[in-house]
């Protein structure tokens, strides 16, 4: 079977018309010139050593060039043959806060947007995976199921704000609860010949947290769940930001007697967590060094085979026609314009050229 790859490269054809119009222009326009500064009877004298037919050559050479370089581009292809492709990995659920809490500055640019560009720095780092996220407060929400689609899983983070679920608060209970539910779901069928790692990854500062959380990852690590916690935020703390519709700060949430409210990172209870999970506990620090140690943790862990699928290889054929242009544009930059012999004349005399 033969085929072409990128179809896209053929539209690079319209240079051929384009330069025979602009090289035609050209001469004419180059011809004119000559003979307005020394004269139509001189003109023809002059350039008697220059050859039409090899300049001819050359011009032909050079659109032969520019069109066998199309076609190396286009990737021609000729053969094929059926690879198997396995995708193995675990299953992973990003369970993100998404709490007021999260938004306060005391790391740029704040808590919540350091979560979510560090959870998608892991999607590149850990491909083959299947991620889903749940955002969780005072309550959860599962808002993608489990999929191998980094991209989707990519947009769902950047979509992360307080307002993702309909309360207030830091329950872990509820996170975890609903990750649970997203494995049941969305996770592959397990049997006795069938062993799939799970993982719950909780992005939070860990702040007013809910009882029964221990008790809930203890149980669901007796089931083959781990838990790994990040920890965002400083123990100096932060204060919380209000802004407008537009972005704009306003001020700062205080609570009921005026005081502006300090937000500080309790490590302890996502240390605990973690720990009851069977898991690791990482503190988010600037440049990101727990992300590589996150990574190589998860990697350790046992990998199950998602998918077996059947995927077309073709045979490139790009390489010869890339050769033959490349020799051709060598031989047009060899083959000179000028006559092999010619005679001119100095003054009355017939003199050989030099």
């Amino acid at each position: 079977m033969f085929r072409f790859e990128n179809f896209v490269a053929f539209n690079y054809l319209w240079l051929i018309p384009v330069l025979i119009v602009i090289g035609y222009i050209f001469d004419r326009q180059s011809r004119k010139k000559m003979e307005a500064a020394i004269g139509s009877r001189l003109y023809p004298f002059l350039s008697s050593s220059v050859s039409i037919k090899k300049r001819k050559i050359k011009n032909i050479l050079q659109l032969i060039v520019l069109f066998l370089f199309v076609l190396a581009l286009a990737r021609p292809q000729m053969g094929e043959s059926q690879q198997e492709v396995k995708s193995e990995g675990v299953e992973i659920i990003f369970a993100v806060d998404v709490s007021e809490s999260m938004l306060a500055e005391d790391v740029k640019p704040s808590r919540l947007q350091q979560a979510k560009a560090e959870l998608s720095r892991l999607m590149d780092l850990m491909p083959g995976n299947k991620v889903g996220v749940v955002a969780f407060a005072g309550s959860a929400a599962l808002l993608s199921p489990l999929t191998n689609d980094p991209g989707a899983i990519k947009m769902y983070l950047e979509s992360l704000e307080p307002n993702s679920v309909s309360s207030q608060g830091t329950n872990f209970t509820d996170a975890l609860q609903t990750s649970q539910e997203a494995f049941n779901r969305g996770g592959i069928s397990t049997d006795e010949s069938v062993k799939v790692t799970r993982v719950i990854l909780i992005a939070s500062d860990g702040e007013d947290h809910e009882p029964g959380a221990l008790e809930a990852a203890k149980k669901m690590s007796e089931e083959g769940v781990r838990i790994f916690t990040l920890a965002y935020g400083t123990e100096k703390g932060g204060a919380i930001p209000v802004r407008d519709g537009m972005g704009f700060l306003k001020g700062y949430k205080k609570d009921r007697s005026g005081q502006t409210i300090l937000t500080t990172v309790n490590g302890e209870a996502l240390r605990s967590l973690a720990k009851a999970g069977q898991g690791s506990f990482y503190f988010a620090t600037f440049g990101g060094m727990q992300t590589k140690h996150l990574v190589e943790d998860i990697s350790k862990l046992e990998r199950a085979q998602f998918d077996t699928t059947m995927a077309t290889q073709y045979e490139e054929r790009f390489q010869s026609l890339l050769l033959l242009a490349v020799l051709l544009a060598l031989f047009e930059i060899f083959l000179g314009e000028r006559r092999l012999s010619f005679r001119f004349w100095k003054g009355r005399y017939e003199v050989p050229p030099l």
